[in-house]
């Protein structure tokens, strides 16, 4: 009989992540043990305590090297530096998310079984406090994203997918107010994100079949046994391409690529704008970072075969995110197109057969995060008596009313149009220079032209703010407590600082861009 042999467990590497969930369950314990009038700063402080702390073991981890609980994960540069920045976003997220004076009770429902339009409904968005079940949530959310970027195989990848898509779909139809369109968004990105775990875990299959045939070496779903197989295995390649068009599907749904991006105006617009802004930033890093690792790792002797399918969606993708926000009358709907056009400015990234399109797609990652975390912040400031005033047209003339809000959401604007000395600028420049060097033109050429059409929307609402008149219908833009304003601030200062000092955070992702194998 032989002796069972248990893999080893560095837990100092996997501290992170163990602090998040950790932090998670003591949330659920607070939720049935704390009288619910200190819920809230109790939730808050333990999930802010619980991110400041997985960050602090990222930095301390911060020349690990290592695959760790039997291959499962893998704990290197790009882990460490999009874990930090997952974390880095989060922490702002939770900022938005905590808010409770630009709306009384807050941005979420205070009792999410209420029906939807009822008299008990239209009570609590009248200011009942707002459930405080969020923050678990949304570390449990967090904790997922964390495994998410550093799974070294599929089935751990698959499992943090569930584990972060899950809270998602909750938090999204937590609204406040607008009940059934918070519903219908929750409803319509689970039913995608159903559709997209299953391509995904049938694509696992059939690159498991592809690795039986490896020579002397057992099949798995490990990055290195597919690597291997990749370059050794005599199966067919039919299952070998299969499978990795059905696990790109299930990635690229969660980065919000064309054509797998039809639930993101939907959910961006329904969803409590705070969780819009963490789907928006967080998300979107935990979707790339899984990309990189998956074609860069596991897949990359592959590379001439995947590169033009992933090109084309790339282009596809920056088509659709310029040309349908040209038509968008609603802000949240107008941003979410905009995150569409960057997932696609993000996928050249990925093709960029060197470190440098590694190190460019990261630093991407981070500058639009906090780009986009301020973008949301605005908006949930601009308010009338309704809640948050998010048609277009009653933006008209917000530059006379709010002078200082409206300057500041202009220049987060021109740092998405990627005007120079912004952070959009920078990360645009470093992606593209990246997959220009690595022979990708075509996709570069594709990327200037799209900017330049989604330049225009950008600029519409510029125009409409500063160049309009404001009206009766123009909504007033509230004072933001100190939460907010500190989400603000981070995000605003950091779009100019990464776009006037980019060095440092180029540096640190240049010297984060070696993948352990």
């Amino acid at each position: 009989m032989s002796e069972l042999k248990l893999p080893s467990i560095d837990y100092a590497a996997l501290a992170p992540t163990l602090i998040l969930l950790g932090a998670a369950l003591v949330g659920v314990l607070v939720e049935a043990f704390v009288p619910r009038r200190l819920r809230h700063v109790v939730q808050l402080t333990v999930a802010l305590l619980a991110v400041l702390g997985a960050l602090t073991m990222v930095v301390l981890n911060a020349n690990d090297r290592l695959i760790t609980i039997g291959g499962a994960i893998a704990i290197d540069g790009p882990a460490l530096f999009l874990q930090g920045a997952i974390l880095v976003l989060a922490a702002m997220a939770l900022l938005l998310i905590g808010e409770r004076t630009v709306e009384r009770g807050g941005a979420f429902v205070a009792q999410a079984a209420v029906t939807a339009e009822s008299a008990d409904d239209r009570r609590q968005a009248e200011g009942a406090p707002g459930l405080t079940e969020v923050y678990p949530l949304t570390s449990f959310a967090v904790g997922g994203m964390l495994i998410f970027v550093a799974a070294n195989d599929l089935l751990t990848m698959f499992i943090a997918l569930e584990v972060f898509s899950l809270p998602l779909y909750l938090l999204c139809a937590l609204a406040r107010r607008r009940r059934l369109l918070s519903q219908e968004a929750a409803m319509k990105y689970f039913l995608l994100g159903a559709y997209a775990s299953a391509f995904f875990l049938f694509g696992v299959a059939l690159v498991y079949g592809f690795t039986a045939g490896i020579p002397d070496r057992a099949a798995g779903v490990d990055f290195a046994t597919i690597h291997a197989a990749v370059a050794e295995s005599p199966s067919s390649s039919v299952l070998l391409f299969g499978g990795m068009a059905l696990i790109a599907i299930g990635l690229l749904f969660k980065a919000g690529a064309a054509p797998f991006h039809v639930w993101t105006p939907d959910v961006y617009q329904g969803a409590p704008t705070p969780i819009t802004g963490f789907m928006a930033a967080c998300t979107k890093v935990a979707a790339f970072g899984a990309l990189l690792r998956v074609f860069h790792v596991a897949f990359e002797g592959a590379r001439w075969d995947f590169t033009p399918i992933l090109g084309v969606v790339a282009v596809l993708t920056m088509l659709v995110g310029a040309v349908l926000a040209v038509t968008q009358t609603d802000i949240k709907r107008l941003l979410a197109y905009s995150s569409i056009a960057n997932a696609g400015y993000l996928l050249v990234g990925v093709l960029a057969p060197t470190s440098e399109g590694v190190s460019g797609t990261m630093f991407y990652l981070v500058a639009y995060g906090f780009s986009v975390l301020a973008a949301f912040a605005v908006v949930t400031l601009v308010r009338d008596a309704d809640g948050e005033a998010t048609h277009l047209s009653r933006w008209a003339g917000l530059g006379q009313r709010s002078p200082f809000y409206a300057g500041l959401f202009t220049f987060i604007l021109l740092a998405f149009a990627g005007i120079p000395l912004t952070s959009g600028f920078t990360s645009k420049f470093a992606v593209f220079s990246a997959a220009f060097d690595g022979g990708q033109g075509w996709l570069v050429i594709a990327g200037v032209l799209t900017s330049m059409v989604l330049a225009f929307p950008y600029l519409r609402v510029v125009v409409l703010m500063w160049l309009s008149e404001p009206g009766e219908s123009t909504p007033a833009v509230v004072v933001p407590g100190w939460l907010t304003s500190a989400a603000l601030t981070i995000g605003v200062v950091a779009t100019l600082a990464l776009g006037v000092f980019p060095d440092p955070l180029l540096d640190l992702a240049a010297g984060a861009a070696e993948f352990v194998r």
